[in-house]
């Protein structure tokens, strides 16, 4: 992908990339949703990535190009840094990260010309949106010859998709991007956070049916759903759920409310399955991993509400397949794509009897990407 980054950059600005950083898409493997509620979360790194490629301008402009969009969007020399609507609001994650490194004293060039290309599914739950914020973070201090741990360039990420994006997410999505290892799962313990690698044992495969689906108003149920966590534990009288116990919400129970309730009992008991699954994994007891997946979704089914028919049907029928571990909705979920912990057994045929069966019942295919994990975000080339 980097001579095809450079050469999309020849053709787009009649120029050399000084410098490009990649990082990498992630699967949410078990912890859904319990990252802003200061519970731990495992996460892998794919080989997927978003590159960036970065020329430094003396002129102050500041212009952006995708892979993904036609044309250029400018920013004139001194332009605010503000949101963008439109075919461009693409250019919000890297321009959410010029004012995070602004609002954090960190340096950016003043001006540039930036390219980049991706081969993360969009809109299927492997958070793209981490990996161009991280990508692109690398590549505006490089240029500024400047570099961060990788603790706090996953931070400018957060606080760029937090703030400036405005999606209220926690620390998992530019965490995993920024720690992965190969053969790993990332563990974050969010109430630090604190970052952490689990081995994966052998014979472990990921696949990946992406559904394309997206519910409309998605941005909103996000925040909603952040909303009645926090509620939820105002009640309980805990500073974030991950402080409640399965019997503190159960005496807090005729305070809240129905949908309060529903919202804590699925992130306290993910809590619980998170803890598990490590142990398991530690234990190379991929079974039980499995069985932890399967109860994982079932929980964001019922309790979180967060899934849909798409993803119940694939998880339903990736369950009955053999060489299947476990399955569950990855990522923020109401709608993208659900994820399958298999065997070396389970290959193309078992994938395409189960988008057979999709199509028949939805109209339209899954997208469907083996994918096997990676390293986390790191500079490629390095800047004059």
């Amino acid at each position: 992908m980097t001579e095809a980054l450079t050469k999309r950059f020849r053709t787009v600005f009649s120029r050399d990339p000084e410098v490009i950083a990649r990082a990498p898409g992630r699967i949410e493997f078990i912890g859904n949703h319990t990252d802003y509620n200061g519970g731990p979360v495992l996460g892998a790194a794919i080989d997927r990535s978003v590159w960036v490629g970065l020329a430094r301008r003396a002129d102050g402009k500041r212009r952006f190009s995708s892979d993904t969009k036609p044309g250029i969007f400018e920013l004139q020399a001194g332009a605010p840094l503000e949101r963008v609507a439109g075919q461009n609001a693409w250019t919000n994650y890297p321009i959410g990260v010029l004012a995070a490194l602004r609002d954090s004293g960190l340096p950016s060039p003043a001006g540039f010309d930036y390219l980049a290309v991706s081969n993360v599914p969009m809109g299927a739950g492997l958070s793209s949106s981490a990996a161009i914020e991280l990508s692109s973070a690398l590549v505006f201090l490089e240029a500024a010859g400047s570099s961060l741990a990788t603790e706090a360039l996953v931070k400018i990420g957060r606080k760029a998709e937090n703030e400036f994006v405005g999606v209220p997410c926690g620390i998992l999505d530019q965490g995993v991007s920024g720690f992965g290892r190969k053969d790993h799962l990332v563990y974050i313990d969010c109430r630090g956070p604190s970052f952490d690698t689990v081995p994966l044992p052998a014979g472990s495969n990921f696949w990946i049916f992406n559904t394309h689906m997206k519910h409309a108003l998605i941005d909103g149920l996000y925040a909603s759903r952040h909303q009645e966590c926090m509620d939820a534990a105002k009640v309980i009288g805990v500073a974030q759920l991950v402080d409640a116990t399965p019997a503190m919400l159960l005496a807090a129970e005729q305070k809240l409310s129905r949908t309060a309730f529903k919202r804590a009992r699925h992130v306290i008991d993910e809590i619980g399955r998170v803890s598990s699954a490590v142990e398991a994994l530690r234990s190379g007891d991929l079974p039980a991993v499995g069985k932890l997946l399967l109860a994982s979704h079932r929980s964001s089914r019922t309790w979180f509400e967060n899934s849909s028919p798409e993803l119940d049907f694939l998880v339903d029928s990736l369950e009955s397949e053999a060489g299947v571990f476990g399955a569950r909705l990855t990522g923020g979920g109401f709608g993208g794509a659900a994820m399958a912990l298999t065997t070396d057994t389970f290959g193309s045929d078992a994938g395409i009897r189960i988008s057979d069966a999709y199509l028949a019942k939805f109209g339209s295919r899954p997208e469907i990407i083996h994918a096997r994990t990676g390293d986390g975000a790191a500079l490629v080339t390095r800047g004059p």
